[in-house]
């Protein structure tokens, strides 16, 4: 359904910066790119927690 997005190139990607920022304007575009940011630090985060949690789990005695 997307095999679309493996042909799409960097003149393509430019053209869609350049699309959006048109719409948006570069202030929504920063909020936007600083926001994403901060949503992958906190999955990053989350993620690692999850396999420490999980690793300590596996440690405790008693378990076969």
């Amino acid at each position: 359904m997307f095999n679309f997005i493996k042909n799409i190139g960097t003149t393509e990607i430019i053209l869609i910066a350049i699309i959006l920022l048109v719409i948006f304007g570069p202030r929504l575009i920063k909020m936007l790119g600083r926001t994403s940011g901060q949503t992958l630090k906190e999955v990053k985060n989350i993620k690692k927690e999850f396999t420490k949690a999980i690793e300590v789990d596996d440690n405790k005695p008693g378990k076969n």
